[in-house]
């Protein structure tokens, strides 16, 4: 099977979805894009690992890597190989010793895992055909000075928008996910978001 390498561009909410986020991988040694709609929860939980955010607890996909870190278990690539009726199917590829095997996953649980686990991302090339689009070179100039995490992190900060409103928004970040409600920290999170790139 051919495969694309993809990593992610952006995670955004999707309101023609019904509370569900778009989330967008890019071809690494090219320029298509891949739009996947996903779950709120596995979109939040891909935000927070790819934020380095703790929660006090392990999630879901936290539970997920112990288990398989535990099992001396190795993820090594997750593809996603299939597009049926609009939908899209993945695979997650593990290691054990020297044996290997490939486990039917969602794309957004794969991905999940992939963020934690450091596995590279792959897309069969028939689904990147038949799936993806090649922005415009306006877009494309934007999106590569867009950063996969924090955009502050990336861009010098301008003193237009106020520290203490910013570091509010922290505080309030930090205490959702303490509280474990995570709704409201992707909340805030998109918010600081803003904030930064109005920066910009």
């Amino acid at each position: 099977m051919n495969k694309v390498q993809v990593e992610i561009l952006g995670l955004s909410a999707s309101p023609s979805a019904g509370g569900a986020y778009a989330l967008l991988l890019k071809e690494v040694y090219g320029v298509r894009r891949l739009p996947i709609i996903i779950g709120s929860f596995e979109a939040q939980s891909i935000a927070l690992e790819m934020e380095g955010i703790k929660p006090p607890r392990p999630l879901t996909h936290d539970l997920l890597k112990n288990l398989i870190d535990n099992l001396g278990a190795t993820v090594t690539e997750i593809i996603i190989d299939e597009l049926k009726e609009n939908t899209f199917y993945a695979k997650i590829k593990i290691e054990v010793a020297t044996l290997s095997n490939e486990i039917d996953s969602r794309p957004s649980d794969a991905i999940a895992l992939a963020v934690r686990t450091g596995a590279p991302l792959y897309v069969a090339e028939d689904v990147m055909r038949t799936a993806s689009f090649v922005p415009s070179s306006e877009e494309i100039d934007e999106s590569e000075e867009l950063p996969h995490t924090h955009e502050s992190e990336a861009k010098p900060r301008k003193k237009s928008i106020p520290e203490t409103k910013l570091a509010q928004l922290q505080d309030q970040l930090r205490e959702a996910i303490e509280k474990e409600d995570y709704e409201r920290a992707a909340k805030i999170r998109d918010e600081i978001n803003k904030l930064s790139g109005t920066q910009n």
